[in-house]
């Protein structure tokens, strides 16, 4: 965890009593709603389809168990009992009162926690990925990264006003778990030996630099981004993000909001010409008081908290650990639910008898991404007793326990059963990411939950899950893409058609490479280690759908792709990838028992 200094907790605690003056006065009829809109939407403050909703920052999706705690008291006092992990790593509260928010904010200050910028047009919270300092295959910890762009981006009066919202990934792994390929700007750590030596510091690594990707995002128009730099130096890491945030800020569009983020403006300009428009700025600011120094990333590093990993020797050992061939053929490791849970939920980890393990938020019945208040308290006392206190939120709307030792991995199993928490689904069709869509939100056509609910009813049998193999499914309401549609390997977009909620089917998307553990053959002696598997946009399979139908198209994707499939190793996206998707779609629209007729009459 990132422990705040003075600064930090000052600039929380005077941004909530500024707020709470705002808000007193917007009540009292002294602000009219167009100049307390952008104040509120700046503090995480929007109105929905029926109530306010308060989305709360989760820098870079760490959370400590005293601060979730915290949220789960603001759940029962101030919401409706539960929040909403969002795929940005926040948390959303759907129903506190307006008059109530300033207190809230007020709550979450004193755990070290605010609203800052999770709305508006400005840098929102910065993401990374959620294995980040105990995955093998990580070259930095990225969270001291994102810290560092935290302090820097937080109230930033040159980038308080962009042209539109801006989302930053950073990926200090080998495997790209950040998705930074579809981000505003997306950073992935990068090795090149012998580069940028950082003096008399020997713990420091003097040959990291980023890649810089520039131009990714979905939404109206989903695009795939680009890299502006393939090293950047890491002490040039503020300055260059600078200077491609004031070529946006000067030319990006402000009188069309569909055409205001950075991609349009780097489509239209193309990459080359961005880039040197950018290296232009950057020749005004490169050297300058934004220049990173290892001073500044030390006193940034020495905040965070570490775990006090024990010696392999101390830990113990039994059939709860990963290596099963170590202990023979136990039969209570090799089969049964927890041998189940164990290989979809359970991660490697860097440090020797420790594991990462995912709390599953997607069983069968609950909206993606919800939890009570109850389970969030159980939730932390989890955290307590098998994980140093901390605990992080995926992008994928789950939760992880990032170092729990592995000899006691069956009894936290059986603990995260008890509270609903161990569906054995990572990486599985069910493990479905969902906006809240219109069951909540003003803007959705359609809804998100009742869709993702009747396909997960549909396949759940773990067998045939565990057969298909690897498959993202993501939902969103609406065109702004919250649920990720356009990357998940098959994608659903709620459309309005002539009033009636309908759906779109997309298939082939991909959110890049998310491997754990994998290590380049490059190895450090590279010169430069390249991260792999870009992202792609899934493809458009037809005319939509109504709400009833979207389970059985599925179940018509899947039969497909079984049918196609090379191999069992053969995930579903690469399948499509190889095939096209003219197979799938005829195996949807062209079958005898299609209700095609009558979805097309609906649709004329």
């Amino acid at each position: 965890m990132y422990l705040y200094d003075p600064i930090d907790q000052r600039i929380v605690d005077e941004r909530v009593a500024q707020f709470l003056d705002q808000t007193r006065r917007y009540l009292a009829g002294k602000l009219s709603e167009d100049d307390f809109r952008p104040l509120r939407l700046q503090n995480g403050l929007y109105i929905q389809r029926y109530a306010p909703m308060l989305r709360v920052a989760i820098p870079y999706g760490i959370l400590s168990s005293t601060q979730l705690r915290k949220l789960a008291h603001i759940a029962r006092k101030y919401d409706r009992g539960y929040g909403h992990f969002s795929t940005r790593q926040n948390l959303q509260f759907n129903w506190p009162k307006l008059e109530e928010v300033p207190a809230i904010l007020a709550e979450l200050a004193s755990v070290q926690m605010h609203a800052i910028q999770t709305s508006g047009n400005c840098i929102r919270n910065i993401t990374t990925d959620h294995f980040a300092g105990v995955a093998r295959d990580e070259l930095v910890d990225s969270f001291v990264w994102c810290e560092l762009l935290r302090q820097w981006s937080a109230i930033h009066p040159e980038f308080a006003y962009l042209p539109r919202k801006f989302k930053i990934a950073v990926n200090g792994a080998e495997a790209d778990r950040a998705a930074t390929f579809l981000h505003d700007i997306g950073l992935q750590a990068v090795r090149k030996s012998g580069s940028e030596n950082l003096g008399s510091d020997p713990n420091f690594p003097d040959f990291i630099g980023f890649r810089v990707i520039v131009g990714g995002g979905m939404g109206r128009t989903p695009m795939i981004g680009q890299a502006i730099r393939e090293f950047l130096p890491w002490r040039h890491l503020l300055t260059y993000l600078e200077a491609i945030l004031r070529v946006y800020n000067r030319h990006g569009r402000r009188d069309n909001k569909y055409k205001a983020r950075i991609k349009i403006l780097v489509r239209e300009r193309g990459i080359e010409a961005f880039r040197e428009e950018v290296e232009a700025e950057w020749e005004h600011l490169r050297d300058g008081p934004s220049t990173l120094t290892v001073e500044e990333v030390r006193r940034v590093e020495s905040r965070f908290t570490r775990p006090a990993y024990e010696k392999p020797e101390k830990l113990g050992s039994g059939p709860n650990l990963l290596h099963a061939k170590e202990f023979g053929p136990d039969p209570n490791f090799l089969a049964g639910p927890f041998a189940a849970w164990r290989k979809r939920n359970v991660h490697p980890h860097k440090e020797p008898g420790y594991a990462a393990v995912t709390l599953s938020l997607k069983k069968t019945g609950v909206p993606p991404g919800d939890v009570t208040d109850a389970q969030m308290d159980a939730i932390a006392d989890l955290a307590d007793r098998y994980s140093f206190g901390e605990l992080r939120v995926t992008h994928e709307q789950n939760l992880v326990l990032a170092d729990v030792r592995e000899a006691r991995l069956e009894a936290l199993w059986r603990e995260a059963k008890a509270l609903s928490l161990a569906t054995p689904n990572i990486g599985l069709l069910t493990n479905i990411i969902a906006c809240p869509g219109g069951d909540f939100c003003a803007l959705a056509n359609a809804k998100s939950i009742p869709v993702a609910e009747a396909i997960q009813r549909l396949f759940d049998d773990l067998d045939y899950l565990h057969d298909i193999g690897e498959l993202d499914l993501n939902i969103s309401g609406c065109i702004n893409s919250c649920g990720h549609h356009h990357v998940g390997h098959i994608g659903v977009l709620g459309v309005d058609k002539q009033g009636a909620e309908f759906y779109q089917v997309t298939i082939g998307g991909n959110q890049g490479n998310r491997g754990q553990g994998r290590i380049s053959a490059a190895g450090k002696n590279s010169a430069l280690t390249p991260i792999s598997a870009p992202a792609s946009v899934g493809k458009v399979i037809g005319p939509a759908f109504a709400q009833h139908e979207v389970p059985w198209v599925v179940e018509r994707l899947i039969e497909t792709y079984l049918q196609l499939r090379e191999s069992e190793e053969e995930r579903f996206v690469d399948c499509v990838h190889r095939m096209g998707i003219e197979p799938f779609k005829e195996n949807v629209y062209g079958s005898a028992d299609s209700p095609r007729q009558d979805r097309e009459a609906a649709l004329a």
